[in-house]
């Protein structure tokens, strides 16, 4: 699996455990009947980790909406289906080309429309907010409009989550010539990129999982698999965890591309193995690497396996509430550039790190020009590399997540190449 099949199927999974409140476990049931029945115990003890997001939970957070909106002067948010969505009311609902949209007034409670074909899937996931739907020969800005009017809103200054398509504002605003449009993220990326305490439970456990996973699929290794046999080898195990998850895995040479190449490596005694993945539980995903050698490792890349780590060590010391994710960015390539390998970009070729939480990769980024302070309950992954282009790479990647008084990564560093994880 190439690393944007990952992340994209890592999203797609990301929605699936919230469809009408079914919680993980019934869905996965579906899935493996015992979660670990077929030899794996371990499955169980996730299982009984796992607890849903509540109502509550989303009251709350459009609660906490509200309070952004109005310190951002946005009247009313506007919201299609995804994952934003689904982060403030639980409801899945796909995209295409009839809308299907939320408008959050800051005084007020929300309100949906949908094809009236639609009706009554979609009641039966609004529950008892006000739906408004339009037949196929209507349009359905026009219902928007109508909201908008019941709110006494036709000249309000309206949010726009990031991800709703141009075709719908660009109608919106043919409907509603009044109206003025703002970037919604200040609002949605305020909640969002700041976990509760529940959510970093789901974000652990999916962590935990990834490690177990890495860690029994490793021994399977084997001279002369290619890079895809060993994916669906990890693939599979995920499964027998009951969760969706997936890896990029780089063999060699191809180590020393981020995202590898098109071409598949077969695996040599002493080759670099690079493994880059992560699975969704209730919507929240892990995203861990791990760098090892399939045999005996050279000291270079010994060498560049401790550069690696006393860079992803550094930011991690570096980071506390309040200073700008560029610094974190910063503090580790100083790291890789006075061991030798720069200048800046040279051979750490990425930025240090990004968001995560429902998404693999969300608010906000750890790269020069990211003013954001950091604040308690903001994730990211942090994950240094250093690649040379015909030898071999090394990338280690952990969730860093923002405390009171500094930070601390979900999962024990990676110890050697020989060993994944410090225990």
């Amino acid at each position: 699996m190439n690393r944007r099949n990952f992340i994209k199927s890592s999203s797609l999974a990301a929605t699936l455990p919230l469809v009408a409140s079914t919680t993980f476990a019934q869905q996965q049931s579906t899935i493996s009947p015992a979660l670990g029945g077929q030899g794996n115990p371990k499955s169980e003890i996730f299982k009984e980790r796992i607890k849903p997001i509540t109502k509550e939970e989303r009251l709350e957070r459009v609660e906490k909406a509200k309070r952004l909106m109005h310190s951002h002067n946005i009247d009313a948010l506007l919201f299609e289906g995804g994952v934003t969505l689904q982060y403030y009311t639980g409801v899945n609902w796909g995209r295409s080309e009839r809308v299907f949209a939320m408008v959050l007034p800051r005084n007020g409670e929300p309100v949906y429309i949908a094809p009236k074909f639609e009706e009554s899937r979609a009641q039966e996931q609004v529950g008892g907010s006000r739906l408004l739907t339009w037949e196929e020969h209507e349009n359905p800005y026009q219902l928007i409009k109508q909201i908008l009017r019941d709110h006494n809103m036709l000249f309000a200054k309206v949010g726009v989550e990031e991800t709703v398509r141009y075709f719908v504002t660009e109608n919106l605003t043919k409907e509603i010539s009044t109206v003025s449009l703002a970037n919604g993220t200040p609002v949605t990326a305020g909640c969002r990129s700041v976990k509760s305490a529940h959510e970093i439970e789901l974000m652990q456990v999916a962590n935990d999982i990834t490690a177990e996973v890495f860690k029994s699929s490793v021994p399977q290794l084997k001279e002369g698999m290619t890079e895809r046999e060993f994916g669906s080898i990890i693939s599979k195990t995920f499964s027998e965890y009951g969760v969706g998850g997936g890896a990029l895995v780089l063999f060699g040479e191809s180590s020393a591309h981020p995202h590898g190449l098109v071409k598949q490596n077969k695996l040599k005694e002493n080759d670099i193995v690079l493994i880059d993945g992560g699975c969704s539980v209730e919507g929240y995903a892990s995203d861990v690497t791990r760098t090892i050698a399939f045999g005996k490792s050279t000291e270079k890349m010994k060498q560049v396996f401790d550069i690696v780590r006393t860079a992803q060590t550094s930011a991690l010391i570096a980071v506390k509430p309040g200073v700008p994710g560029e610094l974190l960015d910063a503090t580790a390539r100083k790291e890789i550039v006075n061991a030798g390998y720069g200048p800046d970009y040279k051979y750490f070729t990425h930025r240090l790190g990004h968001g995560i939480g429902m998404e693999g990769h969300e608010w906000y980024y750890l790269v020069r020009g990211n003013r954001h302070p950091e604040e308690p309950g903001n994730t990211h992954s942090n994950e240094p590399g250093i690649y040379i282009v015909g030898e071999f790479g090394v990338r280690l990647e952990d969730t860093l997540l923002i405390t009171n008084d500094g930070a601390k990564l979900l999962l024990p560093q990676a110890e050697s190449l020989e060993k994944m994880f410090k225990i």
